[in-house]
């Protein structure tokens, strides 16, 4: 039986970048750009061959990209060097404990999770930090993977798990309407970090 890393290694070894399509990125960062700070820092977790992460640098943000895979961060770490972006990519198994807190403008999470990652990444955001996130969930139109239920949400999870964030936009289509048509299979959030000013 082959580890995570090796499973994704593999998966990685035939992916190619190719970040000039700005499709390659999550629906959720590519749609809400605007909301994007000028500069600042970013993480990308569970970022793969770095769409999220080649994203976030062309938009002017210095850019930490982690995933499990050491091939998919070789190819990210190559990319961005030989197109003079501001990303550190490391090979690393996230855990809450490697987050470090009040350190990131935005985070981007996207088809990854992990549950117990939830109060890390919150206290990752600086006063006034973004958190952009889509992954699948558990109510799906077509038969599509993934079928763990541990890395599927339940109806308005997100929501729950980041109940301390300022809601900007949420997006569960489920069932509703026309199953062909729109965002599904998935769930998208963006919060922020909201810090009373006045009080």
């Amino acid at each position: 039986m082959i580890s995570t890393d090796q499973h994704w290694d593999a998966i990685y070894d035939r992916a190619l970048i190719n970040d000039s399509d700005p499709l390659n990125c999550a629906e959720v960062l590519r749609e809400n750009a605007f909301l994007l700070p000028p500069t600042g820092k970013a993480l990308d977790i569970a970022c793969g061959i770095g769409a999220n992460a080649t994203f976030l640098a062309r938009h002017g943000l210095a850019v930490t990209a982690v995933d499990i895979s050491k091939v998919a961060i070789d190819k990210l770490s190559s990319y961005a060097s030989c197109n003079a972006l501001d990303i550190n990519a490391y090979d690393q198994n996230i855990d809450p404990n490697s987050i470090h807190k009040c350190a990131f403008d935005v985070i981007v999470v996207s088809r990854f999770l992990d549950r117990r990652l939830s109060d890390a990444i919150i206290d990752a955001l600086k006063p006034d930090g973004l958190l952009f996130y889509q992954t699948f969930t558990k109510e799906k139109t077509t038969p599509t993977s993934p079928n763990n239920p541990d890395y599927l949400l339940n109806r308005n999870e997100l929501l729950i798990l980041f109940s301390s964030l300022q809601v900007i936009l949420y997006r569960e289509n489920g069932l509703v309407g026309l199953p062909s048509i729109g965002l599904r299979n998935q769930a998208q959030f963006i919060g922020q970090k909201y810090i009373n000013k006045t009080s």
